[in-house]
């Protein structure tokens, strides 16, 4: 059961990328339908449907204007590592890499419990100054070694 209407709202946009992968809404519609202010769906969209989380998100502005989340479906484990790699950013923030660690185990490339020891070890506290740049080596570095063990 959902905490707060953020979770209802995420969940119900969950439940249409279910259906077809894509999920294309009004915002205005359905801020009415959750009765919440249209910036509370702009919220929602921005920090649980971002592209470390797997999804792509375009809006078109206007009168016919709607927001179409795509859910990223990858041929195969080695074609999203590479994908993973390639789009890799210098510097990651805690928050991007535990996405990007949590994609990695709901798409069944790590465990959960190695997903655990990998965020347990890459906190800002735990790597200190430079934790961003080397946040990122660090994933870069697992990335690699998966893709070579041909997960």
């Amino acid at each position: 059961m959902a905490r707060n209407t953020s979770d209802s709202i995420e969940e119900y946009i969950k439940e249409l990328l279910g259906q077809s992968g894509t999920a294309e809404i009004q915002r205005s519609n359905l801020a009415d339908a959750f009765q919440v202010v249209p910036s509370q769906i702009n919220y929602v969209i921005k920090t649980r449907f971002t592209e470390s989380r797997g999804y792509i998100v375009e809006s078109k502005r206007g009168g016919g204007g709607y927001i179409r989340i795509v859910k990223v479906r990858f041929s195969d484990k080695h074609h999203m590592i590479n994908d993973l790699l390639q789009n890799l950013a210098d510097q990651l923030s805690e928050q991007v890499f535990t996405d990007l660690i949590q994609l990695l185990f709901d798409e069944k490339i790590i465990t959960e419990r190695e997903g655990n020891l990998i965020l347990a070890t890459a906190s800002d506290d735990v790597l200190g100054e430079d934790a961003a740049i080397i946040r990122s080596r660090i994933l870069r570095s697992l990335l690699l070694r998966l893709d070579r063990e041909g997960n």
